[in-house]
């Protein structure tokens, strides 16, 4: 394989993944947050297009659509024919109901695997433990125990960190237990609140994945009229500088959306960018996206209209 579709090595896990990685959030159906319904047919199709693709890693959530995803993918791995052996498929734990106990990481593991048919799982994230208390999520027996033992006992292969606010991922980071981090929303052409802490992650050996390159859609709308970034209403400033590395990219020949996709993936401690995909078409462009080639040039003038740090997700200093 060459370009988009070579597999690249995921820290030390052993796991080799493409540079783009299918974000499955969309196809349990999120019209809340994607702004369309996915069909079941269609998400079943979707996927089956992947694996007939340059793209070879799936990522999914025991919470996305309350299990949906992980059925549809599922069932499209069966409707294939299997997975095929160069295919990985990553999933995480969640929360139900405000349980993060470790009981419920056991449960969300064996909902995970009987929905994917997957057994060991390969590879299974810590899901946004920010929002809930870390001396709780840490004690004996608790969620990241949980975790920990399943990966003693065989029953998944790695295990990761998922989340957003950076400061509170550090903690959890710092435990020394991971093999992965997953960032989203914070390191993009926009916003660099991950950068330490990606910086930590190159120094313990963990590999990194980053999620939500495109900002919750306004990196990809190109008619300015998307006014959210990361889920939460953007800065005066950041939306100022969005339409000027919009105009940027139109003078150079290429969109902002294929630049943001591009910008993680030319990062060499970025293992694979998550692009969420909910219709075929676009996985031509999403590959053709990470492999974009323009000059350093380019790339200077748009590092020149980063908004400043007060206006990234996670401004407020380290604790």
């Amino acid at each position: 394989m060459t370009g988009a579709s070579a597999l690249r090595p995921l820290g030390g896990t052993g796991i080799a993944v493409s540079r783009i990685t299918l974000g499955g959030a969309p196809l349990g159906s999120m019209p809340e947050n994607f702004g369309h319904e996915v069909a079941e047919t269609d998400a079943i199709a979707l996927v089956g297009e992947v694996l007939r693709s340059g793209i070879r890693t799936i990522d999914t959530s025991n919470g996305y659509s309350d299990g949906r995803s992980e059925e549809r993918i599922g069932k499209a791995i069966t409707r294939f024919g299997g997975l095929p052996a160069d295919v990985t498929v990553i999933t995480k734990v969640d929360a139900r109901d405000g349980d993060y106990s470790g009981e419920r990481v056991r449960r969300s593991l064996a909902e995970s695997s009987e929905r994917l048919g997957i057994s060991p799982l390969p590879l299974v994230h810590l899901h946004d433990p920010e929002f809930h208390e870390f001396a709780a999520m840490t004690a004996p027996g608790g969620a990241v125990d949980a975790l920990v033992d399943a990966k003693a006992r065989g029953e998944v292969g790695h295990i990761g960190l998922a989340g957003g606010d950076v400061h509170e991922m550090r903690r959890y980071l710092d435990l020394g237990v991971f093999d992965v981090l997953l960032v989203h929303n914070r390191w993009t052409l926009v916003d660099r609140s991950a950068g330490p802490l990606l910086e930590r992650a190159v120094e313990l050996g963990v590999g990194i994945v980053n999620a939500a390159v495109l900002g919750g859609g306004i990196l990809a709308d190109e008619s300015g009229r998307a006014t959210n970034y990361g889920y939460r209403p953007a800065s005066a400033d950041t939306l100022h500088f969005i339409a000027r590395m919009r105009e940027v990219c139109r003078v150079w020949g290429t969109s902002l959306a294929a630049a943001a996709i591009r910008f993680s993936t030319r990062d060499e401690r970025i293992a694979s960018t998550i692009v969420g995909i909910s219709r075929p078409t676009r996985i031509p462009s999403t590959l053709d996206a990470a492999a974009l080639d323009l000059p350093d040039a380019f790339w200077n003038e748009l590092e020149g209209l980063v908004p400043s740090p007060d206006n990234w997700l996670d401004a407020r200093p380290a604790r």
